[in-house]
This record gives C-alpha cells, sequence and structure tokens, in this order.
C-alpha cells in the first residue's frame, strides 16, 4: 500500500502517466531491493523465509488465502471488462481522450488502483513473479488477440498456463527436491521472450 501510495504521489503531476509511473516503480523497486538484500544479508531466520518468498512459492498458501484471491480475481477482472472502452481507448493518447470528452485521471487511476491490487494479492500468496506478467501480454499480442475483452482474457489464460508449468516442473522433474516456483516460471518466460524478440524486430 505503502509503495502504491508513493508511486502514484510521484505520478499524480502527470496525469498518472505510463512513463511516470513505470520510471517511479523502477525507482522504488530498486530502493526496496536494496533493503531487501540488506535484511537477507543478515543471514536471521526472517531473511531465509523473506528470500523463499522472494524465488516464489505457492506452498505456503491457506485454503482461505486462495478463495480471497479468486475472488479478488474475479472482481477485478469483471471490472475491468466493464471498462473496456477506457481500455479502447487509453493507447490512442491524451489528445483522443479528450477529443471524445472523457477526463485523462479518472480511467488512469481507477486501472492503476484495480491492477496494483490483483498485484498485491498475487505477489503477496507466491513472490514477485513480475516476469510471468511481463510475457503474459506480449505473448497474447503476438496471438493477434488486440481487443480488450480478448487480450485480457488470454493474457489471463496465458499467464495461469506459464504458472502450472513452472509449479509442475518445481515439484516433478526435480524431484525429490522442491527448487522454487519462480525460477522455473522466470526459464518459461525468459525462453517465451527470447523467442519472440528473435522472430520480431519490435514487441
Amino acid at each position: 500500500m505503502l509503495a502504491l501510495i508513493f508511486v502514484l504521489a510521484v505520478a499524480a503531476r502527470s496525469g498518472f502517466g505510463a512513463e511516470k509511473l513505470l520510471l517511479a516503480g523502477v525507482g522504488l523497486g530498486a530502493m526496496v531491493s536494496s533493503i531487501l538484500t540488506a535484511i537477507i544479508a543478515t543471514g536471521s531466520p526472517q531473511a531465509l523465509v523473506l528470500l523463499g518468498w522472494l524465488s516464489g512459492t505457492g506452498t505456503q498458501s491457506a485454503p482461505m488465502q486462495l478463495w480471497m484471491a479468486g475472488f479478488a480475481l474475479v472482481v477485478g477482472f469483471t471490472i475491468l471488462l466493464a471498462l473496456s472502452r477506457w481500455l479502447d481507448i487509453l493507447p490512442l493518447g491524451s489528445v483522443t481522450m479528450r477529443s471524445l470528452g472523457l477526463s485523462l485521471i479518472l480511467p488512469r487511476l481507477v486501472i492503476v488502483l484495480i491492477a496494483a491490487l490483483l498485484t498485491a494479492i498475487a505477489s503477496m500468496m507466491v513472490g514477485p513473479l513480475s516476469f510471468v506478467g511481463l510475457i503474459a501480454p506480449h505473448l497474447t499480442r503476438n496471438f493477434g488477440l488486440h481487443t480488450p475483452k480478448r487480450f485480457l482474457t488470454s493474457s489471463m489464460l496465458i499467464g495461469v498456463v506459464m504458472m502450472v508449468s513452472a509449479d509442475w516442473l518445481a515439484r516433478i522433474v526435480t524431484f525429490p527436491y522442491n527448487l522454487p516456483l519462480g525460477l522455473f516460471a522466470s526459464l518459461l518466460g525468459g525462453t517465451c521472450f527470447l523467442v519472440l524478440l528473435s522472430r520480431r524486430t519490435s514487441l
């Protein structure tokens, strides 16, 4: 929550533009990463738990957490589908939004808040596996699915397939060892990303 408030405060003067949000997130991420590294360097039991969470794990989630995450996903996804008109217009730029009578700030703020909430819940449960969130939309776009409803649905399903595949690899391929889920998620995501880069000049 504090991270979200910080990023929104930095990006507020630009009307929550994508560039300011991205740069504020990168800067805050670097600061938090240095703090986490210092905590892990202490070697305390809490540091080991933190290291496991940073590596990604799906074994520490209670059934109630899964139900809460599922409920949040359904609510957030439904709201985003209802805002598909905003998602259609936002990429066209601020000039087009003004000409259509849309506010510049409200659509951006609402979508950022929903994305932040869903990201926070996912990160709390399995760790900061951001690479899956990066590559799933690119794969969806590579399949030619550009309308908001198809794009959101396909991105979610591709992310699910990647996470389930990573979990299967972590549990089965390395048996009897149970390596962190995040290692295999990054392996699958990185492989897909490199394949996309080799096939296209731009993403």
